[in-house]
């Protein structure tokens, strides 16, 4: 009779517990079409969120900005990120990775009048060069008192990012009254970008 003390500790036997998730190169015994093989958990285990980040804009500016260039920073007040996390130089933002991502872009407007048209877009490029708005909205502001008011909007794109050198995005504000502020601050999310890479290109 051959039990588990004839058996080698290379061979499944269930002699020993695993007692965390196994590693990437850890094997299974699968049936193949009747065919016994081995397989890395790297191959089946669950898909889960690998890449999430959040930047936000430190300060607030007066008027359009064709490309918000400076004053980001990566949220660190209650979040770091998971994964590698996105990389930003002069407000472009290149992906860790390909992927299937989730853009979500909020921003915030205030000012002392009206503005009846107040937008934001993100703009994606595929060959590093030349930008096109991959979804927009919409604000207006009508003061109420003699004071400044403010309103908030989001918009949200699906990127498919096949080149992590040639896709890229960015985040555009377009006032009609110059006089308008797009709202930051370095302690809160006021003016922000979240980032979720979904599954697999």
């Amino acid at each position: 009779t051959v039990g588990a003390a004839q058996i080698k500790n290379d061979l499944i036997s269930g002699t020993t517990a695993l007692a965390s998730e196994p590693a990437d190169t850890d094997e299974f015994l699968v049936s193949d079409a009747g065919t016994l093989k081995r397989i890395d958990y790297s191959l089946i285990k669950g898909g889960g969120i690998t890449e999430a980040d959040q930047w936000r804009m430190t300060s607030s500016f007066q008027g359009s900005a064709t490309t918000i260039t400076a004053n980001w920073e990566r949220n660190d007040t209650s979040f770091d990120k998971i994964g590698t996390g996105m990389t930003e130089s002069s407000g472009i933002f290149s992906f860790p990775s390909t992927g299937i991502y989730k853009i979500e872009f909020v921003f915030n407007a205030g000012i002392n009048g009206n503005d009846r048209a107040w937008r934001g877009d993100i703009e994606r490029t595929v060959n590093n060069s030349d930008y096109a708005a991959i979804a927009t909205g919409y604000a207006f502001i009508q003061a109420t008192e003699s004071d400044s008011t403010y309103n908030s909007t989001y918009t949200c794109g699906i990127f498919d990012v096949t080149n992590t050198t040639n896709d890229k995005v960015r985040f555009k504000i377009d006032a009609m009254n110059s006089n308008t502020y797009c709202q930051g601050s370095s302690t809160a999310n006021i003016t922000f970008a979240t980032f979720t890479r979904l599954g697999d290109t």
